[in-house]
């Protein structure tokens, strides 16, 4: 089974689950709305024990979470909701269903910081009470009456992502000081490599020898040389025999 970020291309098949399963249904605009809003949030599951026969063949999603972040929360606390969970009949008893929960509150924390995640869930579905409040820890903070189109109530539910946010931040100090550490060990072998370039050998880099080497240079730059010129060099007898020729 692998559980993987939902893509825009799984949107018919996450609304034929729903149809399936659910009888809370939504339009195709208010899926596409969450994977468009929040890419990050929303999972998949996939039998690939069903391998595609052809690259046109549709993935086997046997189960969705569709979730989001509230854009104004009521209480200014930043925090996730779970807009639909779902799992085909056939790949119910799996885990799957809480394997998608808590991968969505991982993306809230680790792209939002989200501080805690909310849901409803119908007063009669015993089933997802049981995997919300025994197995993943929610908690029933009011019943909301006629909360569903035909009439039934609804829990409304919320879960505090503190420990979880403990977690992330966690791991990203020991990345955080991983990094600095080899940041630190590769100034260390830098400094280490110039040292092993060594001093210059013998006189070669006395002060002695650079003044002497600066002496030499200034001596041969006023140093005159003799350079002979005209008749010396028999110029003027070849242009003498040129113009007599001519004559």
């Amino acid at each position: 089974m692998d559980i993987r970020v939902l893509q825009p291309s799984d949107l018919p098949l996450i609304q034929h689950a729903n149809l399936e399963n659910l009888p809370e249904n939504y339009f195709l605009k208010y899926y596409l709305y969450h994977a468009m809003t929040w890419p990050q949030l929303s999972y998949v599951a996939v039998d690939v024990s069903r391998p595609q026969k052809t690259p046109y063949d549709h993935p086997t999603i046997v189960g969705y979470v569709l979730a989001k972040m509230e854009e104004e929360p009521a209480d200014g606390v930043q925090h996730g909701h779970i807009t639909s969970l779902s799992v085909m009949r056939t790949h119910r008893r799996l885990g799957i269903a809480e394997k998608l929960m808590r991968q969505a509150q991982l993306a809230m924390v680790e792209n939002f910081g989200a501080h805690y995640v909310s849901l409803h869930v119908r007063v009669s579905n015993q089933a997802a009470i049981h995997l919300y409040c025994q197995t993943l820890g929610f908690r029933n903070e009011k019943t909301e009456l006629k909360y569903y189109a035909d009439g039934e109530d609804a829990y409304s539910m919320r879960l505090e992502l503190s420990d979880l946010r403990l977690q992330v931040e966690g791991e990203r100090k020991e990345v955080k000081d991983a990094k600095e550490a080899k940041d630190g060990k590769d100034t260390e072998d830098k400094e280490e490599e110039d040292k092993d370039e060594g001093e210059p050998v013998g006189e070669a880099g006395s002060a002695a020898s650079v003044a002497a080497a600066a002496a030499a240079a200034a001596a041969d730059k006023d140093k005159k040389v003799k350079v002979k010129v005209g008749r010396a060099l028999g110029v003027g007898e070849l242009v003498e025999r040129v113009e007599s020729k001519a004559a």
